[in-house]
């Protein structure tokens, strides 16, 4: 998003909306009175449920942003609306940073179903194990720079599945942030949201 750019008020159903902000602010305004700011130090996560109304806004003086905004399918319909919004850990160099889990989990934040989401942050030349967990494929997206999956160059905005139950080696070639996701394929999910259908 530019400085200055309103995304009016709309609503999301049926869908967890993930907003994960590396640099930069999104400012978010709601139909339940939150006038909310994430950046480096805060994620949001909107489990829209049976409907929830926001809006998005960069000010005139804010820096550009460059973002995810993350759809995760919940695992049934019009479950409960609910908005969470808080600190998370530090970042620290080349070592994964687990931001949101399923429910009940010790994550900072949840989804409504089982995947589990991680950040990092590379050094040129370093190397880390991808996340994994029993069950799961793990998504590896590359938000910045570029690294080697194993043996495999994934650069800039590219991305890499890795199977269930491998232990695999990121290794970043420039300076670099990673995003990671544990998906469990088995898991039931819905098709009826805003976005995700």
């Amino acid at each position: 998003m530019d400085p200055g750019t309103l995304i009016r008020m709309h609503q999301h159903r049926n869908e967890e909306i993930v907003s994960w902000v590396p640099d930069g602010v999104m400012r978010h305004d709601d139909r339940q009175g939150n006038e909310l700011v994430t950046d480096s130090e805060h994620l949001m996560v909107m489990n829209a449920g049976s409907g929830f109304w926001h809006a998005e806004e960069t000010y005139g003086d804010d820096p550009p942003l460059r973002m995810l905004q993350i759809f995760v399918r919940p695992h049934s319909l019009n479950l409960e609306p609910n908005i969470q919004h808080g600190p998370i850990p530090d970042a620290a160099p080349d070592e994964w940073r687990y931001l949101f889990g399923p429910e009940d989990g010790d994550a900072p934040l949840y989804v409504r179903n089982d995947v589990h989401f991680y950040d990092c942050r590379l050094d040129p030349d370093a190397t880390v194990t991808l996340p994994s967990r029993a069950g799961c494929v793990t998504y590896l997206y590359v938000f910045d720079g570029a690294v080697t999956v194993e043996d495999e160059p994934v650069g800039y905005t590219e991305s890499a599945l890795v199977p269930a139950d491998s232990e695999v080696r990121v290794t970043a070639t420039e300076r670099s942030t990673v995003v990671a996701f544990c998906i469990n394929p088995e898991a039931p999910i819905t098709r009826q949201g805003t976005i995700g259908r």
